[in-house]
């Protein structure tokens, strides 16, 4: 994680053992499949032939002579790739004998598909009554909108994220990374490790798992919703205000911006005294919590002189004496050269056979005994094609059947 070469044969986490058949691409899949991979699991990533993920495509940037882009490489470490054609008949064989295998299958084509490539879990569970079986999709697998296309920028305005997102008198704003592809590919990794655990503590039969990425924003509203749920009243865009605390925002200072949390009571009489206003502990109107939300506008139009004739150093500064949750408005640069983010391995590495030394986010996820690792480098297309299928009973002849016939594309070629 700090950029130490790390081992595929040794370094092992949770799941190692468990097999994982990546039928997805993009973002919500691969994310998802990712943070499996992550803590351990074998990820078989299986792709279209030629092209692969779409991902690999979205470029510019890409790490130094990189064929992928940086998108692919964010989301696809701790993977195998082979390729392989899921529209024919031979294609769909081979499919259905890698999930014979597999404990975990993660796909998300449009709902439907799989069951017309005769790849739904109702077949699959026939072969392999264990496997645990992810489908994603926008809407879900019923409803009246199943068959939609969706995107992450329609999620956040369908899923409500983009009515909350934004200056009060501004336009809705979309979140600056696909906030709904993540918050589902975070939800199906949850259902998937539920499901393995259920299963081996039950009778050993997996089941199917369903997540959207609409359930999946309309859950994240939370307390948003639980407040149009006690006053029927939907709320509305406040910029970096919170509806039920103040101060709790971001300022503007002399030179950028600075963000408080005045989230008690304790902290709000040393938050008056780190901006030497004495005189607004002493006022009525901001006396409490619920107060202080009663009488924001009041309280915004004291505190806004007070950071603008300070810069961003000195009032954090004079918050830290204080004792004062604040901080400034990080950049990704500032983000990643944190001495705290360094401390805790959220800056990852690993080698690439093209790319050389690529730089990633590293896991949220710190386990003492079993801890999660980066043990392969985002896979290159088909790379592990015959690999797998060796592994999977297959003889050379079989393979190179399957390479003449156009299943698998074009065999890899390194360098």
């Amino acid at each position: 994680m700090t950029g130490e070469a790390q081992n595929p044969e040794t370094d092992t986490g949770p799941l190692d053992g468990v097999t994982v058949l990546d039928a997805s691409r993009v973002l919500v899949g691969p994310f998802c499949t990712m943070q499996l991979g992550d803590l351990g699991a074998d990820v078989l990533k299986v792709e279209r032939p030629g092209t692969g993920d779409q991902t690999r495509e979205w470029h510019p940037p890409r790490y130094g002579d990189a064929e992928e882009s940086a998108y692919y490489m964010s989301v696809n470490r701790n993977k195998r790739s082979m390729t392989l054609d899921l529209a024919s008949q031979a294609g769909q064989e081979v499919f259905r004998d890698l999930a014979r295998d597999a404990d975990v299958l993660v796909e998300n084509f449009r709902v439907g598909k799989m069951e017309e490539w005769n790849l739904g879990y109702e077949r699959l569970r026939e072969d392999n009554p264990e496997l645990v079986y992810c489908g994603l999709s926008g809407y879900g697998e019923w409803g009246p909108d199943k068959d939609r296309p969706a995107y992450d920028v329609m999620m956040q305005a369908e899923g409500g994220l983009m009515s909350i997102t934004g200056e009060e008198k501004g336009s809705p704003v979309r979140v600056g990374v696909a906030i709904a592809d993540i918050g589902a590919g975070m939800y199906a990794a949850q259902a998937i490790l539920a499901a393995l655990f259920e299963r081996e503590l039950g009778d050993g039969v997996g089941q199917k798992v369903d997540v959207s990425l609409l359930d999946g924003q309309a859950a994240w509203m939370s307390y948003m919703a639980t407040n149009y749920f006690a006053t029927g009243d939907p709320p509305g865009r406040m910029g970096s205000k919170h509806p039920t605390i103040a101060p709790y925002q971001a300022y503007e200072t002399a030179d950028g911006h600075v963000v408080v949390a005045v989230a008690s009571e304790h902290v709000w009489p040393r938050f008056c005294e780190a901006l030497d206003r004495p005189d607004l502990v002493a006022d009525d109107r901001f006396e409490t919590n619920p107060r202080r939300v009663e009488h924001r506008e009041a309280l915004d139009a004291e505190l806004r002189p007070e950071f603008a004739e300070r810069t961003t150093a000195e009032l954090l500064s004079a918050f830290g004496d204080h004792d004062v949750p604040a901080s400034d408005v990080k950049n990704m640069e500032e983000v990643f050269e944190s001495d705290q983010v360094r401390a805790r391995g959220m800056r990852a590495s690993i080698a690439h056979p093209t790319a050389g030394e690529v730089e990633m986010p590293g896991f949220p996820m710190h386990l003492s005994r079993t801890p999660a690792s980066v043990r392969r480098y985002p896979p290159r297309l088909g790379e592990h094609t015959d690999e797998i299928l060796r592994e999977h009973g297959y003889e050379r002849q079989e393979v190179e059947s399957l390479y003449d016939s156009d299943v698998l594309g074009e065999r890899f070629e390194d360098g």
